[in-house]
């Protein structure tokens, strides 16, 4: 057997193409055009790198976006009143902070500073609380676009046993509720756990998120599963690869993502439609910033 290659490139030019839609709908009906704001603390190049491709994704669809270039030694204090000051602008529909911070800077006092209806990351505790009972305001980019490519690659999933290898808060648990919420059988593994071979040849839907490159090898997987690969390591001779042997495991699996072209691109178009619910959210509602809306459409989950 050898693999399909799921082409998230592709796919995530499908969406941005729909969200381009979206905005100029959205402007012709209410005026209102979707703002992202992004706060750079340092100089990382890494994540100067990130955010500008943010940026020229946001410019690509149609939404305004701001970027907010801060010195790494700024005071915590000093980011949380930039971050409030975003808070509390109107024009202002999504916030995000680009990850990592300085060692100074509380991770979590920041996250949980954005407003959560403007928390297009999806990572301040209502968010990841709300995805948890099935309703949240925004789940993180990443989740949402592997579940979009498993529905977009008419991968079914209801009744599937799905085994997620990572559990960051950034990317396993939430891509293991979804798939729970999705009414898969979950199984959450890690790199310390135990056997675990053991665990992936179980999987019909495998997702590897563990940050270690070609952990997941062809012996691992069950025939004709599922592999998405969410790994970006950077080798030593610069060869970037994912968290599995690409070569071994495309013979094993049905459908697998590539490193780089797979969960990627994903990432960055549901960022952009994440932002774009902010600013209808915001419009349907015509509340002042700070109070809370309904769930919208996009990310309410089905249970049962």
């Amino acid at each position: 057997m050898s693999a399909r290659i799921i082409d998230g490139k592709a796919i995530a030019a499908e969406i941005r193409r729909e969200i381009r839609l979206d905005v100029s709908a959205m402007a012709a009906q209410t005026g209102a055009v979707p703002c992202l704001a992004a706060i750079l603390v340092g100089n990382d190049p890494a994540s100067a790198t990130y955010v500008q491709n943010k940026a020229r994704a946001c410019k690509e669809v149609g939404i305004t976006s701001a970027r907010i270039d801060l010195p790494t030694d700024l005071p915590e204090a000093s980011l949380l009143q930039e971050i409030a000051r975003l808070n509390s602008d109107p024009s202002v529909h999504a916030i995000l902070v680009q990850l990592p911070l300085p060692p100074h800077i509380s991770e979590r006092r920041v996250l949980e500073a954005i407003l959560p209806e403007k928390d297009v990351d999806g990572f301040h505790p209502v968010n990841l609380g709300g995805l948890l009972v099935g309703a949240p305001l925004f789940v993180a980019s990443t989740p949402l676009g592997i579940l979009e490519l498993l529905n977009r690659s008419n991968v079914g999933i209801e009744g599937k046993h799905a085994v997620v290898v990572g559990w960051s808060v950034v990317v396993g648990k939430p891509t293991a509720f979804l798939l729970l919420q999705h009414h898969a059988t979950v199984t959450i593994c890690h790199i310390k756990t135990q056997d675990l071979a053991l665990h992936t040849r179980q999987a019909d839907i495998l997702v590897v998120a563990a940050g270690k490159p070609g952990l997941v090898t062809g012996s691992m997987v069950k025939a004709g599963a599922v592999v998405i690969d969410v790994g970006v390591n950077r080798l030593t001779d610069g060869r970037v690869v994912g968290d599995v042997d690409f070569p071994g495991v495309a013979e094993k699996a049905s459908l697998i993502t590539p490193v780089p072209g797979g969960v990627g691109p994903m990432t960055v178009a549901m960022l952009l439609r994440n932002t774009v619910d902010a600013c209808r959210r915001s419009c349907d509602a015509g509340r002042p910033p700070g109070t809370m809306p309904a769930a919208s459409g996009t990310n309410r989950i089905a249970q049962s």
